[in-house]
């Protein structure tokens, strides 16, 4: 009889499930929401506690890569390994208290949010809670495909070699004087992350990334762009590249001049555009 899949217990999904419910409340402006969002990750997934650890082999096994098939290999080993260090009763102990303070706190609709790693986190919490050999062997050779199959997906064309400066200057001299609101916001939220936790960043990366992806997709609408073959599609690849990050849970420093450049881009093509 197959093990049935318990999404609740499912250290990784619960979090990218508050996480979803978070960035909805920004966009509403729920500023409640967002604050019991918050108030129930750090009081679950911080410091020693057993979800937080079990969260990281998850992050593991499903976050983007970039690696080849024999690290990958050794990544899924380690991470059984560490995984076997949990205790389990008090790991259900602590999703039973965070399943609870979920329910009672913001709702159990909460668990319905659309998680676009579900099927990953799935085939992994199978691999965690499976006592068959043969089909931990199987679920491990389709979790290190599915890392594999990260990178052929990553592999986009660095954001160095887009020409740029068809839209922008020089970017200020490497965070200069007159660095645009929404690049500050974007600098503040990176500093600010390295001294907590990550949900914060996360939520302000999902709600940036989709701005900037909406208004390059109405950068076609700009008549000085919708002239040029070239220009419309330089702005479908940088749109590809957000795509590429939307999936990320930290912000890296080339991630970061990233998305600052394209707040650039962004800004400039439809202040042209206004001023035609």
């Amino acid at each position: 009889m197959k093990n049935k899949h318990n999404k609740k217990r499912n250290t990784a999904f619960v979090f990218e499930a508050l996480a979803r419910e978070a960035t909805v409340a920004i966009i509403k402006g729920d500023e409640e929401t967002k604050a019991k969002v918050v108030s129930i990750v750090r009081k679950h997934f911080t410091g020693d506690s057993l979800l937080k650890k079990d969260l990281e082999c998850y992050r593991s096994l499903y976050e983007n890569q970039d690696i080849d098939e024999a690290t990958s290999k050794k990544i899924v080993e380690a991470v059984m390994a560490a995984k076997r260090l949990i205790d389990p009763d008090g790991l259900f102990k602590q999703q039973t208290e965070v399943i609870k303070d979920i329910n009672r706190e913001l709702s159990p609709q909460t668990f319905n949010n659309f998680v676009p790693s579900y099927k990953s986190l799935a085939t992994i919490a199978k691999m965690f809670n499976t006592n068959s050999p043969k089909q931990s062997v199987m679920l491990e050779a389709k979790i290190v495909e599915g890392m594999i199959s990260n990178t052929e997906v990553s592999k986009l064309e660095p954001i160095d070699s887009i020409t740029f400066v068809t839209f922008t200057k020089k970017f200020n001299q490497k965070y200069g004087d007159a660095l645009l609101r929404e690049q500050k916001e974007l600098l503040n939220q990176y500093i600010s992350s390295f001294s907590s936790e990550e949900l914060e960043i996360k939520i302000y990366l999902n709600r940036e990334l989709g701005r900037l992806k909406e208004s390059l997709e109405k950068a076609a609408d700009v008549e000085e762009v919708a002239a040029d073959t070239d220009m419309i599609n330089k702005t479908k690849l940088v749109k590809e590249l957000l795509e590429s990050l939307s999936s990320e849970t930290t912000l890296t420093e080339t991630n970061l001049l990233t998305i600052l450049k394209t707040q650039e881009l962004v800004k400039e093509i439809h202040d042209d555009g206004s001023n035609s």
